[in-house]
């Protein structure tokens, strides 16, 4: 396993295809190649169905998901710093993408993502990469949970057979919609869902090496086939029938027979869109969610698949590349991706090594549109739904999320419930900011919890001699941050005999920011104005950057001390 140097010493041009370069020197030979081709064809019918499925989950035609598979995925991969991460449209962004598809169509959709894609360049030229990784987990598992609910109620339309005229943004709003339209429920639609969950959920208990849908899909196909022929007025809607795509004058029914073409974002279509500075600053609060949460999802992912095949991955180098990666794919039509945990998992088990097997995966979709596009147009839209509510509850992880509940702390549990319910009742923009302030507020909370202040007088069995008469020693354990600071420094407030001289002891205090050293200033300037010494002692090297920058030891009544001994000699004397 490779050592990486701290992010500050390493210059940002040697981000980009990090992992791959680092295979490469490893040595890359023809048999880590057919491992990865192999691994890398697997992964790719897996993602065919399923980036399909998550682009008709945003209300975008099944093509825009392919698209997104195939040049995100490559593109990641290839400059990305993860070994095996494959990347992609994911469930977690439907939450997201659907009403802003609702609104600006596809153009608004695919500027949205560009944008995201520049503030994830950003995050890694930031090197904020590892940052990103510590968003507290009621955090994660209140978006999560909330994602895989919202990404059940949207798929009940299809699944269902459901006709309703106009789906309104709001998941609420739809929950009404749909639940009016109830009288249209097909029969046979839902039979050929239900076939297909049972398929999904069934399949891997007997045929472990083959991945579910790569049989339940094609099954529920022949069958909807069946249905239709044998039962003439029955249908049962499909890709083909469903999405009607206009190219260059000739009309595709289902997924065009073509490879992602180039194109202008902002010209892709969606009325009510108009490329402008007014549309750009109205998409930004999205941008900045999906940014958000490919971040931490394509971070959270490579942590699970450094796990599962003992490398590590470069947190700002996959931040770059899936900047860059978001950038591209509007350019020719593809959605917002990002890391993929079960697409990375299925690669990794099937034998993938390196970047090579995410590149082949890539490939093999965009082999599959050029071959198998007119079959494609027959896979029910039922199939397709079922699939994502297998998603969506493999995503939501119920026990987990009923284990948190139980057993932690209730401000934890307040934070899960309150992202949970803004990412159903409200949207995924509000969740996402509203939780990275609650991040802070958690963070906050935490460091004040872990920061104390303790005053103590008299002679300690651990001290090289013992304290002076008249002298007070103030320990302080834990980080001098916001929040917490005050707290440390409260215990000076309580003291009524005047002393000659306090000794801080600051040997566990590893860092401390702006907030920490107003109060510290604070209090020495007041025991200063009673006439009382400081001594300053075991200053780690951030705070003592901090101090001497501040000029503390410059001040009247404030001694720097080496170590606890020389700090009671000289406030004995």
């Amino acid at each position: 396993m490779e050592i990486l140097p701290p992010p500050e010493d390493r210059s940002l041009w040697t981000l980009p295809a990090f992992a791959l370069r680092r295979a490469w020197r490893e040595g890359y030979g023809l048999r880590d190649l057919r491992r990865d081709a192999m691994a890398g064809v697997v992964v790719g019918i897996v993602a065919l169905p399923l980036s399909m499925a998550l682009a008709i989950g945003v209300g975008a035609p099944p093509q825009q998901g392919l698209y997104t598979a195939i040049v995100g995925g490559f593109v990641v991969a290839a400059l990305g710093g993860s070994s095996v991460l494959v990347t992609g449209p994911t469930a977690a962004f439907i939450v997201i993408l659907a009403p802003i598809y609702a609104r600006g169509g596809l153009s608004g959709l695919l500027v949205a993502g560009m944008l995201a894609g520049l503030l994830l360049m950003l995050f890694g030229a930031l090197r904020l990469g590892s940052i990103i990784q510590y968003i507290p987990f009621p955090v994660t598992t209140g978006f999560t949970a909330g994602i895989g609910t919202v990404i059940a109620i949207l798929q009940l339309k299809d699944f269902l057979g459901l006709r309703v005229p106009h789906m309104p943004d709001q998941v609420l709003e739809r929950v009404a919609a749909m639940f009016e339209a109830r009288g249209t429920l097909s029969p046979w639609e839902l039979a050929v869902g239900a076939f297909t969950l049972a398929l999904l959920i069934g399949l891997p208990r007997v045929l472990r090496k083959i991945p579910g849908p790569l049989v339940a899909l094609p099954a529920a196909t022949l069958f909807a086939l069946a249905v239709t022929h044998w039962l003439p007025g029955v249908t049962i809607a499909t890709l083909a029938n469903r999405f009607h795509t206009t190219i260059g004058g000739h009309v595709f029914d289902g997924v065009p027979q073509l490879p992602p073409l180039p194109m202008l974002p902002w010209n892709a279509g969606g009325a009510g869109f108009k490329l402008s500075l007014g549309s750009i600053r109205g998409l930004m609060p999205a941008a900045f969610a999906i940014a958000m949460l490919g971040a931490i999802e394509s971070l959270l992912a490579a942590v699970v698949s450094d796990g599962m095949s003992q490398t590590k991955h470069d947190p700002d180098a996959e931040l770059l590349a899936l900047g860059i990666g978001n950038i591209l794919c509007p350019f020719f039509g593809g959605i917002p991706a990002t890391g993929a945990i079960a697409r990375t998992a299925t690669s990794v088990r099937s034998g993938a090594r390196t970047p090579v097997a995410a590149m082949v995966h890539a490939l093999t979709v965009l082999a599959a549109i050029l071959i198998l596009a007119p079959l494609l147009g027959l896979v029910p839209m039922a199939s397709l739904a079922a699939l994502l509510l297998l998603v969506a509850w493999n995503m939501s992880d119920v026990p987990l999320v009923f284990h948190t509940l139980r057993v932690a702390p209730r401000s934890d549990v307040a934070v899960l419930l309150t992202c949970y319910t803004l990412t159903v009742a409200f949207d995924m923009v509000i969740a996402v900011s509203v939780g990275v302030v609650l991040a802070a507020l958690l963070f906050m909370r935490r460091m004040v919890e872990v920061t104390r202040g303790r005053l103590t007088t008299g002679a300690r069995s651990q001290l090289p001699i013992p304290v002076p008469k008249g002298v007070l020693l103030y320990d302080i354990d834990g980080p001098l941050f916001f929040g917490a600071a005050q707290k440390a420094m409260a215990a000076l407030q309580h003291i009524t005999d005047i002393p000659r001289a306090v000794i801080f002891r600051l040997e566990d205090v590893p860092a401390m920011d702006a907030t920490g050293l107003v109060a510290l200033e604070a209090a020495l300037g007041q025991l200063h104005r009673r006439g009382v010494r400081s001594y300053l002692v075991g200053l780690q090297p951030q705070p003592t950057a901090v101090v001497k920058k501040a000029r503390l030891p410059e001040r009247e009544g404030v001694v720097l001390c080496a170590d606890i001994g020389e700090a009671l000699r000289l406030a004995g004397a």
